[in-house]
């Protein structure tokens, strides 16, 4: 009886998940796949836990978050709230709270941590896989 309920609960778990992210994100999925060595000067904020980098790739450029020693996160830097891409600025980290990413042309704030919307928009951010090689190479890919 015990495993019939355990089954139950692992499937009703399985399907709120899906219907969680069932949503699309509006902002377009641009194939890339890139490695970056974070020993290099112009990756050196990713160096500690807490640091972030700005690169080229995706629809607007990509923000790279490291969340903890072995974690990365990135996130493309156009907002899903311009899925055209209309507005000019890209998604910018607030100058108060950098765990804050803010559009400037809508006035919504994401979450560089988990790429959640924070206000004023219904998605997340287009975030990306990451790849870490436990040393120094960091591969972005979707």
């Amino acid at each position: 009886m015990k495993i019939q309920n355990i089954l139950i609960l692992t499937m009703l778990l399985i399907l709120t998940n899906c219907k969680k992210n069932s949503s699309k994100n509006p902002i377009p999925n641009i194939p890339f796949d890139i490695s970056i060595n974070i020993d290099l000067p112009s990756y050196y904020e990713l160096a500690g836990v807490g640091g972030w980098v700005c690169i080229e790739g995706g629809a607007r450029g990509i923000i790279i978050y490291r969340k903890a020693t072995d974690v990365f996160v990135a996130f493309d830097r156009q907002s899903p709230k311009d899925p055209d891409g209309i507005c000019v600025k890209p998604l910018t980290p607030d100058s108060i709270n950098f765990l804050h990413l803010n559009d400037f042309c809508s006035d919504a704030k994401f979450s560089m941590y988990d790429g959640a919307a924070i206000s004023n928009c219904e998605f997340g951010l287009r975030q990306y896989q990451t790849s870490w090689n436990g040393t120094n190479i960091l591969r972005i890919y979707n």
